[in-house]
């Protein structure tokens, strides 16, 4: 996550993760929710929006448990601070 060009490469993996959680017969979403919370402090405010793209491309419980943690990191304020009026 240290500049654009890698960007395509953590959200391909984020992609091939959510899919692997998401057709397995036990679905952590306490782990997934973690790595939402973790992915969202972490990643720049440019990936922001790619990664709440990824978390809501599907209903599956993986997803969902993956859009919870970006939310509970309040990334999209940081890719679209508030403005002031």
């Amino acid at each position: 996550m240290e500049n654009a060009a890698q960007d395509e490469n953590v959200i391909d993996g984020l992609y091939r993760h959510l899919n692997n959680a998401a057709s397995s017969r036990f679905v952590n979403t306490l782990k997934l929710e973690n790595l939402g919370k973790w992915i969202g402090e972490a990643a720049p405010a440019r990936l922001q929006i790619r990664l709440m793209e990824a978390a809501k491309s599907s209903q599956d419980p993986a997803y969902v448990a993956l859009r919870a943690g970006l939310l509970r990191t309040g990334g999209l304020e940081k890719a679209y601070p508030p403005a002031a009026i």
